[in-house]
């Protein structure tokens, strides 16, 4: 898998999570869905994502996640 693949599989984790959190725990965690989508804007003008650094690091390939194959 590569590292476009799995940010796009961690994001949408990280989305159901906190829609989770809000609805069973508590409406605060709406802020972490905030969080998550302020950093897929940001990351999608500067091309900087703290948790691509964290995968690459583990040694996660990158790849083109729209190349059709």
């Amino acid at each position: 898998m590569s590292l476009d693949r799995i940010m796009f599989a961690f994001a949408g984790a990280m989305v159901l999570i906190s829609v989770l959190l809000t609805q069973f725990v508590s409406p605060y965690f709406m802020w972490f869905t905030v969080f998550i989508g302020a950093n897929l804007l940001q990351s999608a003008f500067t091309g900087f994502c703290p948790a691509a650094k964290i995968f690459a690091a583990l040694g996660f390939k990158t790849g083109c996640a729209f190349e059709g194959k």
